[in-house]
């Protein structure tokens, strides 16, 4: 019999790794690391077999020569180890993760793209770093698109959480399986829209998440730059509402955003929230609990970790 046993929601930023030191916020700082260790407690303590591991990728892995909506890694994942996070193979569930995959075609309602080969980058690979540090298990990867345009909305992610939720309970094996949401909440990139950049940044960086492909290191001083020169966006009033969502099992109410809405409201970063969503609907929406929120200028973004204990299951007499 296989069941989800615990999914996790976490933000990541690689300023954790790169500029701990010069964050001024430190108190916040390491509450929000404080609660990733609680998290990464809270999934040892659930024993899984294998996570999935939903992420945004910020175009290491993928490029604008080719951007699927949702990507599922069904055989080698590579992490592309930018910024101090883990580099190398990765351990997939390689059963689980192409069941998934078939059983989401056969069920007519999704044909996501899937990878033999897949590079991850810091939107999954932190999750990794934190969460996953020490625990003994597989992984199946899920790359969502949250930052080239059009992006699936809100409420097809939703939808595709639930549809991977029966694939994996249907899976004929026995696995114990965690989710984890690595994104969000609200911040603002200085990204452009890759179908209209304005200025010498946004042109290098389309031109960057379009030819960089086999030599995407070479971009990253200067893309690095732009960020750090960014000044913060952050909006905790939304972030407090996404996370009273997630607590009271109510977190398929967002999808009352439309794409624009949401950038509008919490920034171009938020489309993250896309993974929590999923990860949500994994755990058919199950009240969630808070263990930290801490609006970070310094990262540039609204950093939460929420972790969400499935309902028992009545098994009968």
């Amino acid at each position: 019999m296989t069941e989800i046993v615990l999914g996790v929601g976490a933000s990541h930023s690689t300023l954790m790794n790169t500029h701990w030191e010069e964050t001024l916020h430190k108190d916040r700082a390491e509450r929000f690391r404080d609660a990733l260790r609680k998290a990464r407690d809270e999934l040892a303590a659930a024993r899984p077999d294998t996570v999935i591991l939903v992420g945004s990728n910020h175009f290491r892995g993928f490029w604008l020569d080719l951007i699927p909506a949702f990507t599922l890694g069904v055989g080698e994942c590579v992490a592309s180890g930018e910024s101090g996070t883990p580099k190398g193979p990765q351990p997939v569930d390689v059963p689980l993760a192409r069941h998934i995959a078939g059983a989401l075609v056969e069920g007519g309602r999704f044909d996501p793209a899937y990878s033999a080969r897949l590079q991850i980058d810091h939107g999954q690979s932190h999750a990794i770093q934190y969460l996953l540090d020490g625990l003994d298990v597989e992984i199946v990867p899920l790359v969502v698109n949250v930052f080239a345009p059009p992006l699936p909305t809100l409420e097809r992610c939703e939808d595709l959480g639930r549809a991977i939720r029966e694939a994996v309970l249907a899976f004929p094996g026995d696995r114990r399986v965690a989710v984890i949401g690595s994104g969000g909440l609200s911040h603002r990139l200085p990204w452009p829209d890759w179908r209209d950049p304005h200025g010498d940044d946004e042109e290098f960086m389309v031109g960057a998440w379009l030819n960089g492909r086999d030599n995407w290191r070479d971009y990253d001083a200067r893309r690095r730059e732009i960020i750090r020169a960014a000044e913060a966006a952050l909006n905790p009033g939304f972030d407090d509402e996404f996370l009273s969502l997630v607590e009271k099992g109510e977190t398929h109410r967002v999808t009352r955003f439309t794409t624009e809405e949401l950038e509008n409201t919490a920034g171009n970063g938020a489309q993250e929230v896309r993974t929590w969503l999923l990860m949500a609907a994994l755990l058919a929406h199950a009240p969630g609990r808070r263990l930290a929120y801490e609006p970070m200028p310094e990262w540039l973004t609204g950093m939460a970790v929420a972790v969400l204990n499935p309902a028992p299951t009545n098994t009968g007499s």
